[in-house]
């Protein structure tokens, strides 16, 4: 379920001081409304800089994801936002970064966006994945995928598994945001959730599968590989739309289930 968000001032007067501990004092702020991971999403404007601010309670069974979201950032390609520091008071626990002035990307067939989103993607695919606790893929989709199904997700290669538009910031490049869900996994598990965010910005399943050829490490991907991968996909959209029937998620859960159809009957 989206998580409540509320504006910067009714944040707790004590943790809105801490936060100006680090930037000076905030003149303005406005609210982001895209994205459902944080309580708070704002852009912050100090008489020095501009700046983007993202958090949640402390107590929130998400806050495991914001510490790893925190760990992993300077470990992330130059695209992505640095993080410039972290408060944890009063209830909460903020995040701010070095503000990126884009927009989010637009996925629509023949958008100049998707090959800088492709570029993007081949860059986060060669940056090392960092010593930390990551979960693995074969750990994340176990449940769908079943036990010979599950070992064909194990790989090395850092993955953000949620190319969601607005999860992508657009200036003279492609900047990936909103770590919340990385994962360690083989390499062409990111493409294949990139395709599904195609399908449903209006790409057909054949067109979303040759924008994704972009990327070498969907032209080399198994095809039993992807198979497991995308069946296991379409029982956990399944879940989602089930649990929270949201047209949205219906739609992806129809998309993930069109896409498992068209790549069976793909030819070699």
């Amino acid at each position: 379920m989206p998580m409540p968000r509320i504006d910067w001032h009714d944040l707790p007067a004590s943790t809105r001081a801490a936060v100006e501990q680090h930037t000076g004092a905030v003149l303005e702020a406005s609210t982001a409304r895209a994205g459902m991971n944080s309580g708070i999403a704002a852009t912050l404007h100090t008489t020095d800089a501009t700046l983007f601010v993202k958090g949640i309670p402390t107590d929130h069974a998400q806050a495991r994801h914001q510490e790893l979201e925190a760990a992993i950032n300077p470990h992330l390609p130059n695209a992505s936002p640095r993080l410039l520091w972290r408060v944890q008071t009063g209830g909460w626990d903020l995040l701010g970064y070095e503000r990126i002035e884009g927009r989010h990307a637009d996925y629509t067939p023949g958008s100049l966006d998707l090959p800088l989103v492709a570029d993007a993607l081949v860059e986060l695919q060669q940056t090392p994945c960092p010593d930390l606790p990551i979960k693995k893929a074969e750990q994340r989709w176990s449940s769908y995928a079943g036990p010979a199904g599950v070992e064909q997700l194990a790989g090395d290669t850092l993955l953000h598994t949620d190319f969601a538009w607005d999860n992508i910031l657009i200036t003279d490049r492609a900047h990936i945001i909103d770590w919340a869900w990385p994962t360690l996994g083989a390499a062409w598990i990111d493409p294949a959730v990139f395709i599904l965010r195609l399908m449903d910005a209006g790409h057909t399943a054949p067109d979303a599968d040759a924008c994704a050829r972009q990327i070498p490490s969907w032209r080399t991907a198994r095809r039993d590989a992807v198979t497991a991968f995308s069946e296991a996909n379409a029982r956990l959209w399944d879940e989602i739309a089930n649990e929270d029937p949201q047209t949205w998620k219906k739609g992806m859960a129809r998309h993930a289930h069109d896409w498992v159809t068209y790549w069976r009957a793909r030819p070699v």
